[in-house]
């Protein structure tokens, strides 16, 4: 029940339309697949579709400007920079939201700032910017540079996600004048540069056009650990989380919560939204099958080294069949950039597996329900009700199959259980989350 502090909560669900395949790394060779989908424009723009057919808030493209992946074994999830496969989703598409991944450790704020906001004007306020602080050794040497450590990583991305912002806000809603009869198209005084200067950016500002009808895009955030926590709650409309189990859901939830707070932030404005793994059968036996037949489709090596990096330990430590050593566990986990989970150290030290540990989602960094569409809408229900989160990424394991399932089986039981949408209510992606416009109006434009 809405109270004055908690108002009445709405579920909210994405969809991770990861390299136009699905996060299942054998998602290539499945039969319904198209193995070259990461570079057809047209594979992204239909998977929104289904998406918008379902009345999802969002669709989501991760990134990295570099190759993460082992190619001899599967096509790059990033092959295609995801503001330009947003641009033509934007133009087939009406209502749904469009969530774009970029680096502050390899852009410059204003670069980002100009190409985000024109991406939610074209769209007519359907963006978000996923704010993240690439740590992988593949980038940093595509732009002449070393790897910085997490704590160089998170002071640069708070200052750029500052300037972002300041450079979003500088038109003022009533600059643009476009009066005919005056001949007057805009008053200067009201578009303010930014004058930045700080430790890692001087930006002068301003930008090259005013806002969109939400104001400015979306931010997300999905970093981890302390350092992505705090610039979340200082600047996230959303965030894009990965805990491993309820108990670890609620206390990171409750933990943002309080940081933004803190800040001066109502800590229920920011939309708790982590991965959601998802493999379905029209049984819970098929369901499985479906899972193993996708596992022998590839090896585990990239599940693997994803779970060492989860767990802090060296790759060659793990053995599929047998617990991690418990002399490693007790070891502090170097900085190595990632993100070491303290829930899955837990878990490992309980002596559960490798295998087991994988079977938990641990090595793609999700949490995974494998079932029918019933199981899957109890377990999305359970967490949403809890209080732990706002909502899911959904990341099914393959597109092509995986996504009309959860849209045409998994959305209508959320619908009849009073959990999910009927209509969209809103045309920006601030309306679906049901988020206030930024303290600023969209531009008013008047001919005379």
């Amino acid at each position: 029940m809405a109270t004055a502090d908690a108002p009445a909560r709405e579920l909210h669900l994405n969809v991770n339309i990861l390299g136009g395949l699905g996060l299942h790394p054998g998602a290539w060779r499945w039969p319904a697949a198209d193995p070259l989908s990461f570079l057809d424009v047209d594979s992204y723009v239909a998977a929104a579709k289904v998406a918008e057919r379902g009345l999802l808030d969002a669709v989501f493209l991760a990134d990295s400007p570099g190759i993460v992946q082992d190619v001899a074994d599967v096509p790059p999830y990033n092959g295609i920079e995801p503001t330009l496969l947003l641009t033509a989703i934007a133009r087939e598409t009406e209502h749904i939201g469009l969530i774009g991944t970029a680096s502050t450790t390899y852009n410059e704020p204003y670069n980002i700032a100009r190409r985000f906001l024109g991406l939610d004007v074209l769209s007519g306020g359907r963006v978000a910017w996923n704010a993240v602080t690439t740590y992988n050794a593949h980038s940093g040497r595509n732009f002449g540079a070393g790897e910085p450590t997490r704590a160089e990583r998170y002071a640069r991305g708070n200052e750029f996600v500052h300037v972002v912002r300041e450079l979003w806000t500088g038109w003022q809603p009533d600059a643009v004048l476009a009066d005919r009869s005056t001949g007057r198209f805009a008053d200067p005084g009201r578009i303010r540069p930014v004058a930045h200067r700080g430790p890692h950016f001087t930006v002068h500002g301003p930008l090259t056009l005013p806002g969109s009808p939400q104001g400015y895009p979306v931010i997300f955030q999905a970093g981890g650990g302390v350092e992505g926590r705090e610039l979340a709650a200082r600047f996230a409309d959303a965030v894009f989380a990965a805990p491993s189990d309820l108990d670890d859901a609620r206390a990171a939830t409750a933990e943002l919560r309080a940081q933004a707070a803190a800040f001066g932030r109502d800590p229920h404005a920011i939309r708790v939204l982590p991965g959601l793994r998802t493999t379905i059968g029209g049984t819970e036996r098929e369901a499985w099958d479906r899972r193993d037949r996708l596992a022998d489709l590839t090896d585990r090596t990239g599940e693997l080294g994803a779970l060492a990096g989860r767990l802090g330990v060296p790759y060659a430590a793990l053995e599929l069949d047998a617990p991690v050593a418990a002399e490693l566990l007790r070891e502090e986990p170097g900085d190595g950039g990632g993100h070491v989970d303290p829930v899955a150290r837990r878990l490992a030290a309980r002596g559960l597996t490798v295998r087991e540990l994988l079977s938990r989602g641990l090595g793609a960094g999700y949490f995974h329900v494998v079932g029918t569409p019933e199981q899957v809408a109890d377990r999305i229900q359970l967490w949403f009700e809890s209080g732990a989160v706002d909502g899911f990424n959904l990341m099914p394991d393959v597109l092509a199959d995986g996504l009309p399932a959860l849209v045409d089986e998994v959305v209508p039981i959320l619908r009849r259980r009073g959990l999910f949408r009927t209509e969209y209510r809103g045309s920006t992606l601030r309306s679906h989350y049901g988020l206030p416009l930024p303290g600023r109006r969209p531009v008013a434009v008047t001919t005379g």
